[in-house]
């Protein structure tokens, strides 16, 4: 919990119920804001209190209308910026355009780069994210970035989390360990710190969300699956996978993934999928989509990211965050 003294934290449209989780677990209120948008679809930001020598945290998440996300993000930035705010955190738990962070084809833009750059030029000191969808997009800042050692005043920092503490905490307390086996397209996935089997899927992609060949690596015959992965959009590589699984005798098919963004048909896969739930975490809302999917169960990241801001302000190290849940 913070002392209040020189620490504003702010939110924008997009994800206000986890902004109050947040601020409830460091026992602060919600700093006033009014973000509004004009007829013509432009942003309005006015920020509603003194910021001047506070240390200020802006929450805003890549979901829904991500642009109107994105540029309520910058914006609020600036407005605390001209305002005198002494250091400026964007807390950002599903990063914008994430997925575009490389040159994949001719005359390809590199999106994840540009909004680096928009966030950085905006007046943003810091970012705190979660699970980015590549490594490399903190190297896209070019100023000195430092992963998870204190900040100054001079140096723009990105933090970014992993959800893995969490989902190993969710699988201790749910599954008997001796008859799991993790299925996860990245070999690093938790099985170590777990001490289960381990399988993953070779793909192949023709183009992004939709996967032309999967091969099952591993043994998994009466194991139950859990699958892991950053995030799920449409969900057909999911309840693929899936469904492979069963083909292959598994007893049963979890899902765990960070971000839940879940668009178009994917509510409609899952309840048809094989799958027993899929879990996600909370960087992105998820109170509609658990209305409409029974299968849906949400694993709460706002503690976690509530004890970073905590460290932050107080300049202590985060680093032991990437191994433990915090209470």
């Amino acid at each position: 919990m913070l002392n209040g003294t020189g620490v504003k934290i702010f939110t924008g449209t997009s994800h206000p119920e986890l902004a109050e989780i947040i601020a409830r677990r460091l026992g602060l209120p919600l700093a006033k804001a009014d973000v509004t948008k004009s007829g013509i679809g432009e942003t309005s930001v006015r920020i509603a209190e003194s910021v001047r020598e506070n240390d200020v945290y802006i929450i805003n998440t890549g979901c829904g209308a991500v642009n109107t996300s994105l540029m309520e993000l910058c914006i609020m930035i600036h407005a605390c910026k001209i305002a005198s705010a002494k250091r400026i955190t964007a807390v950002v738990p599903l990063f914008p355009y994430a997925r575009q962070d490389k040159k994949d084809k001719s005359r390809a833009p590199i999106t994840a780069k540009l909004v680096a750059n928009m966030i950085q030029k905006a007046g943003c000191d810091h970012v705190i994210t979660m699970d980015l969808h590549a490594s490399q997009i903190q190297g896209f800042f070019d100023v000195p970035v430092d992963n998870v050692g204190n900040s100054c005043s001079s140096t723009f920092v990105v933090r970014s989390l992993f959800a893995e503490p969490s989902s190993i905490l969710y699988i201790r307390t749910h599954f008997d360990l001796q008859n799991v086996v993790i299925v996860s397209p990245d070999a690093a996935a938790p099985r170590d710190r777990l001490g289960v089997d381990f399988a993953l899927f070779h793909k192949e992609r023709k183009k992004a969300n939709s996967v032309s060949r999967m091969v099952l690596v591993g043994h998994v015959k009466d194991k139950v699956a859990i699958l892991i992965d950053d995030m799920a959009d449409t969900c057909g590589t999911l309840c693929l996978a899936a469904h492979h699984l069963t083909e292959a005798g598994v007893a049963k098919v979890y899902a765990i993934v960070t971000h839940g963004i879940l668009s178009g048909d994917a509510l409609e896969n899952i309840e048809k999928s094989v799958l027993e739930k899929l879990i996600v975490t909370n960087t992105l809302p998820q109170k509609e989509n658990q209305a409409k999917c029974s299968k849906i169960e949400v694993i709460d990241i706002g503690p976690v990211l509530g004890e970073v801001i905590r460290r932050s302000h107080y300049g202590e190290s985060v680093s032991k965050l990437f191994h433990e849940v915090p209470y």
